[in-house]
């Protein structure tokens, strides 16, 4: 029966040393033209001894014994014949990879562009990794952890990490780079190279900071504007049609941070007087989170400020039966409050306030 490359068994001490040689460059990434430019053979001879390799380890194709070169640690990212050239990726003082920058988008389907050409990342699973190292760019993450984020509580029977990693360094490092260029591998796990990608998540909360630096400086309008770039990045939901606990969990979360941004637009844009401009977005918001109470009390205080303090009182009525239908509980205690303080007219009680 033929082994899985999970481990590095004896039999790879059976290959010849021009056999490990051309086992080497395969897991280096290299395609058979390469290899027989680096090694100097025949391209018909890579694929012979491609073929024996196989046999003698009793692999099933060439990701197997490109995981097998990984597991033994036969291959180091970053070396083998390629490395040999110049780097034509240079680097700055601090290591950081300079040049094309991939940019990788989260806040909606996964999208990785490079040169504003789109990039092919293969099946689901695989872009699951893939926004796995994403999600936690700038840190190395362990095979477990990715196994974890993309399989959950059923992870494969083989392991497919290092051939799924192996296939998004071909598609997403930059021609005639090395094959770490943008993902390395070092004994903890993965990550993306620092500098190399541009990750619309890393934008986005970059924006955030910038919107509480326009805050406490006094600059409601350049808030607006600033909130406003914030939910240009995203483009419907987060991560969508990624399996894996983590992307739900990321949906969730990166959902959420995308309402509360708006929430924070809004309370400027209302504190500006641009009510009509304000109410406009929260009734589109609203319809896009029919259960979100703090939108629909936001909705109804911006309404009642504007004089409508029957439709004001109608969006409490509509979330208030939605809320029976659909999770059958009662309207949460806020919203109930933002109803009386409506019905007493409570201006005091209705001022507006900052989303932290």
């Amino acid at each position: 029966m033929p082994t899985t490359a999970t481990t590095c068994g004896p039999t790879a001490t059976d290959l010849r040393h021009q056999e490990r040689k051309v086992l080497h460059a395969i897991g280096c990434g290299l395609r058979d033209d390469e290899i027989a430019a680096a090694l100097a053979m025949p391209e018909d001879a890579v694929a012979g001894h491609l073929a024996r390799i196989l046999v003698k380890l009793g692999l099933r194709d060439r990701a197997a014994a490109i995981v097998h070169a990984f597991d033994c640690g036969l291959v180091v990212p970053g070396s083998g014949p390629r490395t040999r050239a110049v780097d034509p990726v240079p680097r700055t003082a601090a290591g950081r990879a300079a040049g094309p920058k991939v940019q990788i988008s989260l806040l909606g389907p996964l999208q990785a562009r490079q040169d504003g050409r789109p990039l092919k990342l293969g099946h689901l699973r695989q872009q699951a990794v893939l926004a796995a190292l994403a999600l936690c760019a700038g840190r190395t993450v362990s095979r477990q952890e990715l196994l974890d984020g993309a399989w959950g509580t059923e992870p494969p029977v083989t392991n497919v990490v290092p051939v799924y990693v192996y296939r998004l360094r071909k598609t997403l490092r930059v021609a005639d780079s090395r094959p770490d260029s943008v993902i390395e591998h070092d004994r903890c796990g993965y990550r993306l190279v620092p500098g190399a990608v541009d990750v619309d998540v890393a934008r986005m909360e970059e924006l955030v900071a910038d919107v509480g630096t326009a805050e406490r400086a006094g600059e409601p309008a350049e808030a607006v504007r600033l909130c406003s770039q914030a939910l240009e990045l995203f483009r419907g939901e987060p991560l969508a049609g990624l399996p894996g606990p983590l992307a739900e969990l990321e949906r969730l979360r990166l959902t959420e941070r995308r309402i509360t941004i708006a929430q924070r637009k809004l309370e400027w844009q209302l504190r500006l007087g641009r009510h009509s401009e304000a109410v406009a977005e929260l009734f589109a918001l609203s319809a896009a989170h029919p259960l979100h109470e703090p939108v629909a009390a936001m909705l109804m205080r911006a309404l009642y400020r504007g004089g409508r303090q029957a439709e004001a009182l109608t969006v409490f009525d509509h979330v208030r039966r939605r809320l029976a239908d659909d999770l059958g509980v009662p309207p949460s205690r806020m919203l109930r409050q933002t109803r009386q303080m409506i019905l007493r007219g409570d201006e005091a009680g209705l001022g507006l306030i900052r989303t932290p």
